[in-house]
């Protein structure tokens, strides 16, 4: 909790107690001091190994490594920095700027002194860690580079490159000593031996080959993996080497013989890395499924699983004494792990893989998440446990939701179908097929008896709900459909497309209504106004949109500075709900609406990318791996639900009358643009 006890010490008070492991003593004797919490999320028992996240990147993490002391991590990352960290503080001590594109790798001198990146601007870049200086440019790579490393002596850099090659640079001149060629594609890593005889490369070509760093002759050929390998890696005697492959499996080879010693199976998604502890003893590897293993080298057997990543992780390394690992991820931070503890995580019940959509029923009893996991679960929100798994989908599912009477949920998914199920027997009572790509949505007339369905085969379908028989196919869009939404009294469909466009539908002839244009990038999704009058749509253009439905025209554009990922309309049509908060409509500014407005805002929670918000004023700070990946919010219970990436589900409810009172009392700051015609609400 170091980080955010920095930035906002009283949420010691909040977020360090609520998200504190259920057997903490501290968490037991002071958890009762946050009245305003009624329902706390579920908590594993046990702290996990995990000892510190550095947040700092704006992109994609892609390496990180510890210095030779261990007194460092340096970490590359897509925002094009490479950072230097203080491993025991976990403060960040150092920012080095020059590249122009993603920086794929970082790595020490063996002496520490220096840094190596190698970037999609397709140069290595070297840099002195004790003035965050720029030291030498390394040029030469016809394609980007993938990775890059010092020979054991610091004389020489190795440099991977898609352009099928690896490069020998000297470091002192900078020029490029040889090529070794041989790859028929590009080349993922190259690392040398300990003694700095031999570099080791795999290739998306799906092999590992050796190479003799005197001549540039190739030496050996590892052949086995069925698919690209992303990396390998000597032992520290240099008798093996490790290789991770899309295969998800890593695969040990013996350098003197070429043989295969051991194959390591377990990963469920590809395996970006491996790489091996400074004694031999254990291999370490990082998976598109979130996770970091350990193996034993000497029998291939896994013996731990390091979880909490939210997203794909690139790269693992041990720290030189072996007893930390350092992990690197698409989620933006590294983590540092104590492997020594052998603690591992609670499970927790939730779904296994990417939490993708997460609705209330209308009632407000049950909730029905979507993930990628390929189920559907139910959860009591009463107790938020888990009630139902609604199995049956065979790819990942986009997203689900209830009939307006909330007997019936429908799912939509990447195999193509959309599924109904019964939400009181749980079980599967109809399959809608006949889409020829992936379904992003589905939704229910206002009267249940027909579905709409978005899908990428640029199509929305109309559906009998009772029968599950198709009605119409709604045919104008030029790319992906993200969203379709029936309008209050279900005469029209609004359709959201990748072509940048919303659509109107009358769904009782399935012709075109209208087509509404304007936006310059991807619309995401459209929703009515209560009385049908108007349309709302976002876009990847960072901009919300309302449309008058009758004219077919744009009357209001509003600037978000981000996409908007949540749109809903206040069930007076006076304002928007979105991602970024309470947009107020003009119509309703010229009416003078703005003291009814804070009235009806007292109660406002909305979850942002890392807080509980109320009345747009920071609430509670949610740690890493409980950031939403989606979330609902039941306005009458004040309750809320996020699902994770992690596939963690869980619920906190607020007690509006333990709140202090400034959350009570927003402060509203206009905002008008001119030219724009909207309001904007910030919280102060």
């Amino acid at each position: 909790m170091r980080s955010i006890i920095e930035m906002e010490p009283l949420q010691v008070y909040y977020s360090g107690l609520l998200f504190t492991p259920a057997s903490s003593l501290i968490r037991g004797g002071y958890l009762k001091n946050i009245p305003l919490v009624i329902m706390e999320p579920k908590i594993a028992d046990m702290w996990s190994s995990l000892i510190q996240t550095l947040e700092g990147h704006t992109g994609d993490v892609s390496s990180a490594v510890f210095s030779p002391d261990g007194k460092l991590v340096a970490s590359a990352a897509q925002d094009e920095m490479v950072r230097l960290w203080d491993t025991s503080t976990g403060k960040q001590c150092g920012v080095l700027k020059g590249h122009t594109n993603r920086v794929n790798w970082v790595v020490f001198s063996p002496d520490g002194k220096l840094v190596a990146s190698a970037s999609m601007d397709k140069t290595v870049r070297l840099w002195d860690t004790s003035t965050g200086k720029e030291f030498r440019v390394l040029e030469g790579h016809t394609s980007f580079i993938t990775s890059a490393i010092f020979s054991p002596d610091g004389k020489l850099v190795a440099s991977a490159s898609w352009d099928n090659t690896v490069r020998l640079w000297d470091i002192l001149t900078g020029k490029q000593c040889s090529a070794l060629e041989g790859h028929t594609s590009g080349v993922n890593s190259a690392v040398f031996s300990p003694d700095g005889r031999l570099v080791v490369s795999a290739s998306r070509d799906k092999t590992v080959r050796l190479w003799d760093t005197s001549t540039g002759k190739q030496c050996g050929l590892l052949e086995g993996h069925t698919s690209c390998i992303n990396s390998a890696v000597f032992s520290s005697d240099g008798k093996f080497v490790a290789s991770a492959s899309w295969d998800k499996t890593v695969r040990l080879w013996n350098t003197s013989t070429g043989k295969q010693c051991e194959v390591l199976e377990g990963h469920t998604h590809f395996v970006n890395s491996a790489v091996f502890s400074p004694d031999g003893k254990l291999v370490a590897s990082a998976s598109d499924d979130n996770t970091v293993r350990l193996w034993y080298t000497s029998t291939g057997k896994q013996c731990g699983v390091l979880e909490g990543h939210t997203c794909f992780v690139i790269s693992a390394v041990f720290s030189p004494d072996g007893k930390l690992v350092a992990s690197a991820s698409n989620d933006k931070t590294v983590r540092l792990w104590d492997i020594s503890t052998g603690k591992q995580c609670g499970a927790l019940e939730g779904h296994t893989s990417w939490v993708k959509s997460a609705v209330f029923s209308p009632d407000g009893r049950l909730v029905a998440s979507a993930s990628r996991d390929k189920t559907v679960k139910l959860w009591d929100t009463s107790t938020g446990v888990w009630c139902g798994v609604l199995g049956g989908h065979t790819w990942d599912l986009n997203s689900t939701v209830f009939s307006p009477d909330g007997k019936l949920v429908a799912s939509a998914s990447d195999d193509k179908t959309v599924r109904l199920w019964d939400t009181s027997t749980r079980k599967q009572c109809r399959v809608l097929r006949g889409h020829t790509s992936g379904v992003n949505s589905a939704v229910f007339s206002p009267d249940g008896k027909l579905i709409a369905s978005a899908s990428n085969d640029k199509t929305i379908r109309l559906w009998h709900t009772s029968t599950g028989k198709q009605c119409g196919v709604l045919k104008g869009h030029i790319s992906f459909v993200t969203s379709a939404v029936f309008s209050p009294d279900g005469k029209l469909v609004a359709s959201a497309s990748w072509d940048k466009m919303v659509r109107l539908w009358d769904t009782s002839t399935g012709k075109q209504y209208g087509v509404l244009e304007g936006h310059t990038q991807d619309v995401i999704s459209a929703v009515f106004s209560p009385d049908g009058k108007l349309v709302a749509s976002a876009s990847k253009d960072k901009t919300v949109r309302i449309w008058d439905t009758t004219k077919k025209t744009t009357i209001e554009i509003i600037e978000t500075h981000d996409t908007n990922n949540i749109l809903k309309f206040s069930s007076d049509g006076t304002h928007l709900h979105t991602s970024h908060g309470i947009l107020q409509l003009r119509s309703f500014l010229l009416s003078g609406g703005n003291r009814e407005l804070a009235h009806m805002l007292t109660h406002s929670l909305y979850v942002t990318d890392q807080w509980i918000t109320c009345n747009m004023k920071k609430l509670l700070w949610l740690p890493v791996e409980y950031r939403l990946r989606c979330s609902a919010v039941n306005d009458t219970a004040n309750l809320i639900v996020i699902g994770t990436a992690s596939g963690r589900v869980f619920f906190i409810s607020i007690d509006f009358t333990a709140l202090p009172a400034v959350y009570l009392h927003p402060s509203i700051e206009v905002a008008v643009t001119a030219g724009k015609g909207f309001l904007g609400l910030v919280g102060c």
